[in-house]
């Protein structure tokens, strides 16, 4: 027997249809009941109970019972961070979805990736970041300039309490629409959480939008302009 981490056993609980829905519908960050999954799996209650077990025992969920409810969400942001890889993958592929609904434009302008912003806006933040010298991309290598440590904390992002979480403070996402990176880390989510907190942007929790206000969407262009 080989050596090594089983890919094939993550790929194939990720790779049944049901499951996979299941998994993206969390990518919105928001934990979900079971009758909330099996509803966007479009399989029975008993059914996805089956598969949120398999999901569970596989490390790809974190469970938690609230009252009479049992809520899901994904386990931490590197099943997210997989999951977003492979629908890049697949939407490179030509592998994507036949129907196409009146978000879906919606959606490629700014959504939810986990807990950070995707989509053409969220790409556009990212290389203005770049551009401006506040991040650095040497191979995979993402980090936060001096320029960058005084551009967040202007923006009223309390640096040293993200530095004590265990996640990386920078992290590059490919953006499955986009098929450029995104902004992930806890930087990226304090940035989606700050915009919120400005009355700039407001998520749509069913539907992964990110919608940003008249004022929030010149803001944000005024602070990530690109070219």
């Amino acid at each position: 027997m080989k050596e090594g981490p089983d890919i094939a056993h993550v790929a194939a609980l990720i790779g049944d249809p049901a499951r996979a829905n299941m998994l993206t519908a969390l990518m919105s960050g928001k934990a979900l009941t079971v009758s909330e999954l099996a509803e966007e799996a479009g399989v029975t209650i008993q059914t996805a109970s089956s598969h949120l077990s398999k999901l569970d025992d596989g490390g790809l969920l974190r469970p938690r019972k609230q009252g009479r409810h049992k809520y899901f969400s994904l386990a931490n942001e590197d099943v997210a961070h997989v999951l977003e890889g492979l629908m890049g993958l697949a939407a490179g592929s030509g592998h994507l979805r036949k129907r196409t609904g009146p978000k879906d434009a919606a959606l490629r302008q700014a959504r939810v990736c986990y807990n950070h912003l995707a989509g053409d806006m969220g790409t556009q933040m990212f290389d203005s970041l770049i551009a401006q010298g506040h991040l650095t991309l040497v191979g995979d290598d993402l980090n936060l300039t001096r320029s960058g440590q005084a551009f967040v904390t202007e923006f009223g992002i309390d640096l040293a309490e993200l530095r004590k979480n265990k996640s990386p403070l920078c992290r590059e996402c490919l953006d499955w629409s986009e098929r450029r990176s995104h902004l992930a880390g806890s930087i990226g989510r304090a940035f989606l959480n700050r915009f919120e907190d400005l009355s700039w942007a407001k998520r749509d929790q069913k539907t992964r939008v990110v919608s940003f206000s008249t004022n929030g969407a010149k803001e944000f262009e005024r602070l990530f302009s690109v070219g």
